[in-house]
């Protein structure tokens, strides 16, 4: 959710290949692919699966080829996969599509375990939704946003309303389409790990390399959309056909700018104790304009309970004209609030 170019700029005027890199936020795995493409091994936490399966794919390669002959495979077998039902379903998708795609997702539940099905799976969650071109279909679903999974009730009415009844894609040719533009160039074979988990708790962190580098941008106070904004692709990955608004055990608690502190703290102490001397903590911080709290505050208080000092901090120019989280997750987001790239050290303690 942020460019690729902080993590990829930071690394590649301070870091070396063979160096370690870390980030316990790691969402879609923006900064482990920055490190991949510098040769520079990496590890990524996220208690989202949609966004560890994502990122996942950013650390494995196969060649378009292979991923169209697994497609190719995967549909050619006749049988008939577990079918969501409901309005929603009818509208959303053609019969025919909505058939390919529950036999893509019953085959990669099954087994996805190489990087051609992780490759595969990642693929498909791209083209899960998103607008229709104007030219040669690129998703599978009716019209749709781009970025948010649209939700059933608000969807089924826009399309019902418009007759925009949806189209009979060929599910193959997409899937063909995005591999050979996505995986035309290989990046570099480098070691790297994402695993689904909660960066409080400090067992995500057992049996970890130290790392050098610590590169990361944890979920703004108050943004609280994300698993619900992704209720398509996760129930891809085997979650329910329908959107849960909870919030997860596993996710940041968003009920006050001082709690909200205290458990990124938890995250800065597991983090530093793995962590040696040498390691650098850079965060990209920012906030949204509905919570009473400066970002910079709540950021400060963690990582001082969290045993890191800050160095420097730095305003992102002109954050309106990145992807930025708020852009992303809110639907008509003010005039941004300003982000920081914030420099950390180890605040002590070391032999």
């Amino acid at each position: 959710m942020y460019p690729l170019d902080f993590p990829l700029s930071v690394l590649a005027r301070h870091g070396r290949p063979g160096e370690w890199v870390l980030d316990p936020f790691c969402g879609r795995g923006t900064t482990n692919f920055a490190a991949r493409l510098l040769e520079m091994p990496s590890l990524g936490i996220d208690s989202s699966p949609v966004a560890a399966a994502l990122a996942s794919a950013k650390l494995a390669y196969a060649t378009p080829g292979r991923v169209i002959a697994a497609a190719k495979a995967i549909l050619s077998k006749e049988f008939m996969p577990k079918m969501p039902r409901g309005e929603f379903w009818k509208w959303a998708y053609h019969p025919d599509t909505l058939l390919h795609v529950c036999c893509l997702r019953d085959a990669l539940l099954r087994s996805c375990s190489s990087p051609t099905r992780v490759l595969l799976r990642a693929i498909v969650m791209g083209a899960l939704h998103g607008p229709e071109p104007k030219g040669r279909p690129s998703y599978f679903s009716n019209q749709a946003p781009r970025t948010f999974a649209p939700k059933p009730r608000y969807s089924v009415n826009f399309w019902r309303t418009r007759a925009m009844r949806p189209k009979n894609v060929n599910v193959l040719d997409i899937i063909s389409d995005r591999a050979k533009r996505f995986l035309a160039t290989r990046p570099p074979d480098v070691q790297g790990s994402v695993i689904v988990a909660d960066s409080r708790d400090e067992r995500s962190f057992t049996h970890m390399e130290s790392p050098l580098w610590v590169i990361t941008s944890p979920p703004y106070y108050g943004m609280r959309t994300y698993i619900p904004d992704q209720w398509l692709r996760s129930w891809f990955l085997g979650g329910p056909d329908y959107v849960e608004y909870a919030q997860p055990a596993k996710q940041l608690e968003h009920t006050g700018a001082n709690h909200f502190a205290q458990q990124l703290a938890l995250v800065w102490k597991n983090v530093v104790r793995i962590s040696t001397e040498q390691t650098r903590l850079v965060i990209r911080f920012g906030g949204i304009h509905d919570r009473d709290a400066e970002p910079m505050d709540v950021l400060r208080s963690s990582l001082t309970s969290g045993g890191w000092r800050i160095t420097t901090a730095r305003a992102v120019p002109d954050a309106d004209r990145g992807r930025r989280q708020v852009r992303q997750f809110q639907a008509l987001p003010m005039k941004s609030i300003t982000e920081y790239d914030v420099y950390c050290r180890p605040a002590g303690g070391f032999a």
